[in-house]
């Protein structure tokens, strides 16, 4: 079995994979991953991969230093099985790359773009012969909520919970709607630019963030919130003779 540990800027996940098939995903914190000794007395793991787009806490380190399995910790130079055209490896998040793998892998020979909604928007595209092109970031749903407040003297820190109109009748309702739709119509814009220059795209969304909006692409759209973990779990089998 192969452990996953994908730490992120809010929270950590990690992952049972019986070859590639998910069997548990755990939610824990990013900075003590106090729930890791728990998972491994639970699974006999045979190796591990160990991603992260934070630096780690002490707590942290000395908790994966425990392991007791080969572990594999990705960096710009961990061999993929895609090719990576993005001219700064160095400062590619990991999950950006790990979930077009995980993508690629279900649909090898596709047109690709996968659309993370997490901390960040991310929009990744791979094409049909397995190479990855880049991507773009954008703010996420919370992010836009902050700015709106942080960066004006008046306008009020609003959630995306609560009432919603078509256009706002006060303050927050105007707010929710313009981050809300506004995320929804850059989406659907995206969507369709690459649509139209590749009419074979298919397009995954992933991410912390649900969208569920009305459009008539949504028979090319795989929502798959573990895309992640996926792409990492190919990552570690790929390089499998290399740890």
């Amino acid at each position: 079995m192969n452990l996953i540990i994908d730490i992120g800027n809010m929270v950590t996940k990690m992952a049972a994979f019986d070859g590639g098939s998910i069997v548990k995903v755990v939610y824990d914190s990013n900075l003590t991953l106090e729930r890791l000794p728990a998972v491994c007395r639970k699974y006999s793991f045979e190796r591990a991969i160990v991603a992260t787009v934070i630096d780690l806490s002490e707590q942290a380190l000395a908790q994966l230093a425990q392991l007791s399995v080969p572990v594999l910790w990705l960096n710009e130079k961990t061999p993929l099985p895609v090719e990576n055209l993005y001219e700064t490896p160095q400062t590619l998040g990991y999950d950006r790359m790990a979930a077009v793998v995980g993508a690629f892998e279900q649909f090898p020979g596709r047109d690709i773009l996968v659309i993370d909604a997490g901390t960040c928007i991310t929009y990744e595209f791979i094409d049909a012969a397995g190479r990855y092109h880049g991507g773009n970031i954008s703010p996420g749903v919370q992010m836009r909520f902050k700015a709106l407040h942080q960066f004006t003297a008046r306008l009020p820190q609003v959630t995306r919970e609560g009432r919603r109109l078509p256009m706002g009748k006060d303050t927050d309702t105007a707010i929710r709607e313009g981050v809300l739709k506004g995320m929804e119509y850059e989406i659907s814009g995206y969507i369709v630019a690459m649509k139209h220059k590749y009419p074979k795209l298919l397009v995954f969304l992933t991410g912390g963030d649900d969208f569920s909006f009305d459009t008539n692409l949504k028979s090319i759209i795989f929502a798959d919130r573990f895309l992640v973990l996926k792409g990492l779990n190919r990552i570690l089998n790929y390089n499998n003779d290399r740890i």
